[in-house]
């Protein structure tokens, strides 16, 4: 077996990881077992570029349950976990292409192994697959009858393509899933945004103005932990919608060039390129921290902070400190996704909604293989409902059910004010 980890030795505190994180993913666990019985995804050889996580362990153990076969890489370079790398390969046998801090060659030819496996099937999260299949790899597209993708930056790249009508291949959107961005963005990214800038800088959160760029449900979720630890938190937006809402959440709302002479931490969680650029970072107050939480590394232009910087020092594990002279502005985990490069990313609880859904869109895009075209699809609402559901089974929560009285009036447009 093919693979590419740091330590094969490290296996052993990896698969406890992974156990301990399947404790918190119930509904998984349910499609796991189901899996294990009908084996929906025999045939399927399937190449992920994910987050290299224990939560993520679980799913290509869940996928390999199903009878794919499952070849795995990172989707960042900072967010694998090497114990849980270890345990894939040693524990699982499912063949894994992930180092934590690889360098960029090294992360595409690990993307270029799990390709190397001629998938019939993909999964991403960042449309990183997807875009080699586009460019270097377009040979193989004929080969694959669908991707999945996990995360909101990959989703923005794939409707790109679909609307460049060059888009070659049909995705499942997973990352529009209910039970995925109203959850994972909001209380995922919320959580551990904030873990890893503490993990990695020790702050006190409490006090500090803090300024979210973007506010859709992952600027949401930050924001409202910020707050709840005690911030002032400022929003800043480019939709006139998102800033209302921000406004009447009870936040101050300003353009970024106003807030960050006042800030004491910026946090990008847009998905766009350069939101924090040269204009805002000549107008930082001294010993400003800036982080980000979207996939790709561009949302804070670190070629300007270090053209405008006299030199460059590494002060703690992952916050790197820029010297402009007269102020000095601190970088957390290299401007990379926080909450995985500095921290653990999200809980397992809230990744258990998440990859069920993946789960699941593997097993739809497979099943309906024949009647999909080259566009971006979502899951069906029924398939939706029925993660929430299970997950809230799970929790031992029952809810009111409509009666067939209830059903059919909503259904009718007969009655109306008596």
């Amino acid at each position: 077996m093919d693979y590419d980890v740091k330590d094969l030795s490290l296996a052993g505190e990896g698969k406890k990881l992974i156990e301990w994180a399947e404790r918190d993913m119930p509904v998984l666990r349910l499609i796991k077992k189901r899996f294990g019985k009908e084996k929906p995804l025999k045939g399927v050889k399937l190449a992920a570029c994910l987050h290299v996580t224990s939560e993520t362990a679980n799913l290509a153990i869940t996928l390999q349950a199903g009878g794919a076969e499952v070849y795995l890489a990172a989707s960042n370079p900072l967010s694998t976990n090497d114990y849980v790398a270890a345990s894939l390969v040693k524990d699982f046998r499912i063949p894994t292409f992930a180092i934590k801090g690889e360098d960029n060659k090294t992360y595409y030819s690990h993307l270029k192994s799990v390709l190397a496996a001629r998938p019939n099937l993909t999964m991403d999260d960042g449309a990183d697959l997807v875009g080699l299949l586009h460019s270097t790899h377009v040979g193989q597209i004929k080969e694959v009858v669908g991707s999945t993708e996990e995360t909101t930056t990959g989703v923005i790249r794939l409707r790109a393509l679909e609307r460049d009508k060059k888009l070659k291949l049909p995705v499942l959107a997973v990352n529009d899933n209910l039970t995925k961005h109203l959850f994972d963005n909001r209380y995922g990214t919320g959580q551990s945004t904030l873990d890893g800038i503490i993990r990695a800088t020790n702050v006190l959160i409490a006090g500090k103005v803090f300024v979210v760029c973007g506010y859709g449900w992952c600027g949401r979720g930050v924001a409202q932990r910020a707050h709840g630890l005690g911030a002032n938190v400022i929003v800043c937006e480019v939709d006139p919608v998102k800033a209302l809402e921000a406004k009447m959440d009870g936040y101050r709302v300003m353009p970024l060039i106003d807030a960050i002479r006042e800030a004491d931490i910026v946090l990008s969680t847009t998905g766009n390129k350069h939101v924090v650029n040269n204009i805002h970072l000549k107008k930082a107050k001294d010993g400003v921290l800036l982080a980000q939480s979207g996939h790709f590394d561009v949302e804070i232009n670190k070629e300007a902070l270090k053209k405008l910087s006299k030199k460059v020092k590494k002060v703690r594990q992952f916050v790197d400190e820029y010297d402009m002279g007269k102020k000095k502005i601190y970088l957390i985990a290299e401007g990379r996704l926080v909450n995985l490069a500095a921290a653990d990313g999200h809980p397992a609880s809230v990744m258990d909604m998440s990859f069920a859904g993946q789960a699941l869109s593997a097993e739809y895009m497979w099943i309906n293989r024949k009647n999909l075209t080259a566009k971006v699809y979502q899951l069906p609402e029924e398939l939706d409902r029925e993660i929430a559901a299970l997950k809230l089974k799970s929790e031992g929560v029952t809810i009111d059910k409509l009666s067939v009285e209830q059903k059919h009036y909503l259904s009718s447009w007969e009655e109306g004010t008596s």
